[in-house]
């Protein structure tokens, strides 16, 4: 699938996915977070109101070594502007997680999905899969993968979902 029709062909595919990603957001955080007690969960019912920047993630990726410092700045410049990231880890081995947790300190939440249960709902394929949620509690995007050059256009769709009522 190269060239314009492969172009046209993912952007429907992302269209597809997202719409039927939508009605999963609500359920997306029964997760425990980082230093929480069982019964702390990262709750995206409480998070309505903001825009949600869910990564999900792994200690072996490679990628995630560039987007944890990427979303530490996104979470400085945007966390008054009503922004929340909450990174997924995905390994099986919470060991790893922790890891790499020291080596790439967040600035933001993290939370364990050690099952994969929720990866497989959001129908993750690599890593690092990110989605934009609004502030309705709607999936907006998309993104898998992180380059250096994604940084400019996933800033400016925060900026424009941060800046919609």
């Amino acid at each position: 699938m190269d060239g314009q029709n492969g172009v046209q062909m993912r952007t429907r595919m992302n269209r597809l996915l997202l719409r039927l990603l939508a009605p999963l957001a609500p359920l997306l955080f029964s997760l425990t977070a980082v230093g929480a007690a069982a019964t702390d969960v990262v709750d995206l019912a409480a998070l309505r109101g903001r825009v949600v920047y869910v990564d999900f993630w792994a200690s072996w990726c490679v990628p995630c070594r560039q987007s944890f410092p990427y979303m530490n700045e996104v979470h400085r410049e945007f966390a008054k502007d009503g922004l929340v990231i909450v990174a997924v880890n995905v390994d099986q081995d919470r060991a790893e997680a922790d890891a790499f947790l020291r080596r790439y300190p967040p600035d933001f939440r993290i939370a364990f999905d050690t099952g994969g249960t929720l990866a497989e709902r959001f129908h993750v394929k690599g890593m690092p899969t990110s989605f934009l949620i609004d502030r309705a509690g709607n999936v907006r995007m998309q993104h898998q993968g992180f380059r250096p050059d994604d940084r400019g256009p996933l800033r400016d769709e925060i900026r424009r979902l941060l800046s919609a009522p």
